[in-house]
C-alpha cells in the first residue's frame, strides 16, 4: 500500500467539501456494500447519483447508465467495481470534469491513479468513506 493512495488532503476535500457523488456500480440490491455506503453518504448530506448500466432509481435518486449521461456536474466519482474494471471510470471521471475519484476498499489501479494525478485530479483508493469518517471520529 502506498500512503499517497489515502492522502488526507484529498480525503478531507472529498468528505468535507464535495457534495455530489456518482456511485459507480450502485444498484437496488440492498445487500451490496455500494448500497450501504450510498445510504451513508446521503445521511452525511451528500447527493448520490447511481451509475449503472440499468440506470435504476436508487435511494430516491435517478440513475444513469454512464458518467457522461449525467446532465449536471459531478464532484466525486466513487467506484465500486473490481480493480481490473476501475480504470475506465477514472478516465471517464477525468473526461466529465469531476473534482475527485474514490476507489473503494480493495480496489487498486496504480496506472489509473497516476493518470488522475497527471490530470490534476485528487484520487483516493483502497479505502472507504465510512472508514475515513470513523478514523476522524465522525
Amino acid at each position: 500500500m502506498s500512503i499517497s493512495w489515502q492522502d488526507q488532503d484529498a480525503v478531507t476535500l472529498m468528505l468535507d467539501e464535495l457534495e455530489t457523488w456518482a456511485v459507480v456500480g450502485l444498484s437496488t440490491d440492498t445487500s451490496r456494500v455500494a448500497y450501504s455506503i450510498a445510504a451513508l453518504l446521503q445521511r452525511r448530506g451528500k447527493r448520490i447519483v447511481p451509475i449503472h448500466p440499468d440506470a435504476p432509481t436508487v435511494l430516491g435518486e435517478q440513475g444513469y447508465p454512464t458518467l457522461a449521461d449525467v446532465p449536471f456536474p459531478i464532484d466525486v466519482v466513487d467506484v465500486f467495481r473490481r480493480s481490473d474494471a476501475a480504470g475506465q471510470f477514472v478516465d471517464e471521471a477525468i473526461n466529465v470534469g469531476a473534482k475527485g475519484v474514490w476507489l473503494q476498499l480493495g480496489v487498486i489501479d496504480e496506472a489509473a491513479f497516476q493518470r488522475a494525478q497527471d490530470a490534476g485530479m485528487p484520487m483516493v483508493m483502497d479505502t472507504c468513506p465510512a472508514i475515513e469518517w470513523r478514523n476522524r471520529g465522525q
